[in-house]
């Protein structure tokens, strides 16, 4: 099993940077990828960003392209979402969550994720 806690969430304003922390327990995390989603209040769950589980390859939702950056420290067992030029559009709760093993990298639905964690409210004000 692989449990997931996501830190960092909070109250900004526009423009403002935020880094969110996914730390994970288990054993095969640095195994998965992991993603990033999120979801805004009446709103589906939607991808932020996925990562592979060598940190290498990235892939990133249409939305949060060139102000989003994932990154992981495998030995850490942590994912890291910097989120710049934050928009009011962009509160939401954020998820981070363990998807498949290997090197892929597009998984952009939800169901393609068996582990979750608890979320992360990030709300930017104007």
């Amino acid at each position: 099993q692989i449990q997931l806690v996501e830190a960092g969430g909070g109250l900004v304003q526009r423009g403002d940077s935020l880094t969110l922390s996914c730390i994970a327990s288990g054993r095969t995390f640095s195994s998965h990828a992991v993603g990033w989603f999120r979801q805004a209040s009446g709103k589906d769950r939607e991808i932020v960003a996925v990562i592979d589980f060598r940190g290498i390859n990235t892939y990133y939702g249409d939305s949060v392209k060139g102000r989003f950056t994932i990154s992981r420290d495998n030995a850490r067992n942590t994912v890291y979402l910097q989120l710049n030029s934050l928009k009011p559009e962009d509160t939401a709760v954020y998820y981070c969550a363990a998807g498949p093993v290997g090197s892929g990298v597009y998984y952009p639905y939800p169901s393609d994720y068996d582990y979750w964690g608890q979320g992360t409210q990030v709300t930017v004000s104007s």
